[in-house]
């Protein structure tokens, strides 16, 4: 039985319905009853990337969760939330109809904001290529656009060498792994990107609580592993790679976009941001020093003053 997280002030923990399975989602609204939320402060989905769950957003749903209807879920695979068997179940597609339900279900036909991080970015972005009609800001913290991905990991060695972990991850058997030895490999996921010290011993217990061993592990993997961006095998020649090169028509963020980076994220590197602004009509770029991939945890309060700037218009 997995603990409850400690939840910031003003939030409730709920277990909610969603296109076909039941999401584990933190907010601060009401009590979920069936239909939309009614609340007067603007709505914002907050999507965490891998290998986290809710917790991602915590400090930044601390700063701004009295001002904003705040809507952060356990994605499917993560934590609470179910996980369902077999990576076909962990398709974009797939990952953008939960998203997309469960904003239906909270914000009925209420615009809202969606920020994500990480892998939750990947899902943000396929959220606001397919949707943009519901979207009003569009933010994302250390995140790749994944025609910026895929053409980073084809023309930058670099970028390939910082992803040669998608490999382990797709691998069978991999959540066994990283579940081995008190969850090694997979706190070495975080930390071989860490460049400040907030993964105390408490914060390392959530997260194994979180993880729960090698079958929860390896639903979370199967984001990988359904995944259509290709990684290309030091030494090994070049594999075809459908989104490189795709048409910046198709993958346009047409909504005002704040991009928030932390400058010494050692997993998406610069290249990674190279093109990003051919794909966007309204784009500002927010550069923290001193910040890597886990930037919602160390500079949390400089990420959200960001967040909050942006959003008050």
């Amino acid at each position: 039985m997995k603990k409850q997280e400690n939840l910031p002030a003003g939030f409730i923990s709920e277990f909610i319905p969603c296109n076909g399975i039941t999401l584990h989602v933190i907010h601060n609204g009401s009590a979920y009853q069936g239909s939309p939320i009614q609340d007067d402060r603007k709505p914002i989905l907050c999507l965490h990337g891998f290998p986290e769950f809710w917790i991602s957003w915590e400090m930044v749903m601390k700063e701004l969760g009295d001002e904003y209807f705040m809507v952060v879920p356990d994605q499917r695979g993560c934590n609470k939330s179910d996980a369902p068997k077999g990576s076909e179940n962990y398709t974009a597609k797939t990952l953008v109809a939960d998203m997309m339900t469960l904003a239906n279900l909270f914000f009925g036909s209420r615009k809202f904001n969606l920020a994500g991080h990480d892998f939750g970015a990947s899902v943000a972005y396929a959220l606001v290529f397919k949707f943009p009609e519901v979207i009003n800001k569009f933010i994302i913290v250390n995140g790749a656009h994944p025609i910026c991905l895929q053409e980073a990991l084809i023309d930058d060695p670099a970028q390939a060498v910082a992803s040669q972990y998608f490999h382990n991850l797709r691998e069978e058997g991999a959540g066994l792994k990283a579940a081995a030895d008190d969850f090694k490999n997979s706190f070495e996921v975080i930390t071989g990107h860490n460049t400040a010290n907030w993964m105390t011993e408490e914060v390392k217990q959530r997260f194994r609580d979180a993880w729960d061993g090698g079958e929860r592990l390896q639903a979370m993997f199967n984001w990988y592993k359904s995944s259509p961006v290709i990684v290309p095998v030091i030494g090994q020649p070049l594999p075809e790679a459908p989104l490189y090169g795709a048409s910046r028509d198709n993958f346009r963020v047409t909504v005002p976009h704040l991009l928030i980076w932390g400058m010494n994220d050692t997993a998406l590197l610069p290249e990674v941001r190279k093109s990003i602004v051919e794909f966007c009509d309204d784009l500002v770029v927010k550069e923290v020093e001193n910040a890597d991939h886990w930037i919602l945890h160390t500079h949390a309060e400089l990420a959200t003053g960001y967040i909050r700037e942006y959003l008050k218009d």
